[in-house]
Formats: structure tokens, sequence, C-alpha cells
């Protein structure tokens, strides 16, 4: 398996950390043009509760988040992350800033109009640009009840045109979607390993407080996953992985002021602690 931290130690020398940065963008999920409510599961953050100030510039971003990481940075390379909401229009200032080693920008597959696609590759010629896209899951009955909002040809569509301008691209799964069996999840995995996709991040399903999809718990009609059931899937996945595809993220941890459930996925460091040792060491 090749997980992030060696691929960015192979690349770049030295341990690199991301920014998480916020350019104030909207997503068409929100704004109307696919919808108006997000995603079932998303947040009022839009997934960037842990991302910059948006009433900073960039720059200003940069160097706070600097300062975040100063007692464990020595390396002095970063890549800025720009994580809330949809973030293809992410300013070129981050690429030029001279700490930044490469840019980040999770997005949607339907967000990618020409305009964007010229802009991503004049930037991935002056710096790595990492495109993240949110695709969750290739079912189609899981993607509406979530409110995806696009069919998973838009997703194939934008994984061929990144790659074709030599775009890395990392594909978003998020494990534990209500109404899918293990072997569905593996099924995304496998699909997304053959997609043209060079990373992936594998999500554990939150319930946040003020999304829809809280109302859906709380209503009972679907269970989180418990902490052995991921444990187990995420060692299913990691195995029908290739090495040629940079394992970014193997869990996540929600904003623990939202979280509703799973409750246990709140003990990050020891959620973390079994995942080397039960999965990792595998």
């Amino acid at each position: 398996m090749t997980l992030l931290n060696d691929y960015l130690l192979d690349n770049f020398g030295c341990k690199v950390y991301k920014i998480a940065l916020n350019g104030g963008f909207s997503c068409p999920n929100r704004d109307g043009t696919a919808g108006i409510g997000g995603c079932i599961f998303c947040s009022e953050g839009g997934s960037g509760e842990f991302a910059g100030d948006p009433a900073l510039g960039i720059t200003e971003q940069i160097e706070q988040g600097k300062r975040r990481v100063a007692a464990k940075m020595r390396s002095g390379k970063y890549i800025a992350y720009f994580q809330a909401y949809t973030g293809t229009y992410a300013s070129i200032e981050a690429v030029a800033h001279p700490e930044v080693v490469a840019l980040s920008i999770a997005t949607r597959p339907d967000c990618l109009p020409d305009e964007v696609i010229s802009l991503i590759g004049e930037m991935n010629q002056i710096k790595p640009v990492w495109i993240e896209l949110g695709l969750q899951t290739i079912h189609e009955r899981t993607a509406k009840y979530i409110r995806r909002g696009y069919e998973l040809e838009i997703y194939d569509q934008a994984v061929k045109c990144l790659r074709n301008m030599g775009v890395e691209v990392i594909t978003h799964v998020i494990l534990g979607l209500p109404g899918e069996s293990r072997e569905n999840m593996l099924d995304t995995v496998r699909y997304v390993c053959d997609s043209g996709a060079t990373g992936i991040k594998l999500q554990l399903l939150h319930v946040l407080r003020g999304t829809d999809l809280e109302q859906e718990y709380l209503d009972g009609r679907f269970d989180v996953l418990t902490e052995d059931e991921y444990i187990d899937i995420l060692r299913e996945c990691v195995r029908i992985i290739p090495d040629d595809i940079v394992i970014h993220r193997l869990t996540g941890d929600g904003d623990k002021r939202l979280l509703i459930a799973p409750l246990w996925s709140g003990d990050k460091k020891h959620v973390l602690n079994r995942v080397r040792k039960e999965v990792l060491s595998h």
C-alpha cells in the first residue's frame, strides 16, 4: 500500500503539511445550479469546519496555518488545501506562495467547465495541482438519497479530462452510507481504483447536527457503522487498493461540536491507533 506521508516524502524529500484554506466559495448543490439543500450529510460549513477564515486573504490564511503547525514543523513545505464547499475557483495566489509545494482543491466533478479546466492546467504547469472529487458512492440509489446531484458519467469524464492534462485526481468515498452493504462499499472502492484516479480518501459517514441526515438518523431510518465494522471494512478496502493508488485518508473526524453519531469516532487518537495496528500492519 502507498500512504500519503510516504508519497510526500518520496516526492518532496521532507515532511509536508496541509493547510486548510477557505476561499469563500459556494456549491452548485446549494446555490441553485444543481440544488439548494446541499448533500444530505453536508453541514453549514460545507465540510470546511477546520478550514481558515474566509474573511482573511489567502496569503494571510496560509501564514495563520503555518503558525498553527509551527511547533511540529521542520521542513517549511506546505500543501494549500481548499476544502470548504467547492474550490475550483481557488486563487492562484496560493500557487505563487514560495513555501507551498502543491495545491489541493476539493470540488465536484460537475464544477469543471472548460475555463476552469484551462485554469487548472495553467496552475499545474507552475506547481502540482491535485483535484479532489467528491464521488462518495457509485450506486445510483444511494447517490439520489444523499442528493449528490450528478450522474456517475460526469465523474468518469472529469477524471479522464484531468488525467489527460497530467493532473492528480483524488477521489472521496464515504463508508457507511445508509442502505449500503459491505460489498456495495467495496464495489465503489474497486471502481475508483479502475477509474484513473491516482489517490483515494476513505471517510467514515458522520451524522452532524443541523444536517438533513441528522433527522433521518433520529427517526431511526438507518444505523451508523460500529467501530469494529468500520475497521473490518477498512481492512478489506486496503487489500484491494493497488500500490499505485495513494491512500490519502483512512478515517476522518467530524467537528465534535456537531457530531451526533457515531460517537466512538470522536476519540481520534484511539481510532488512529486501531487503524495502524489492525489495518496498516496487515
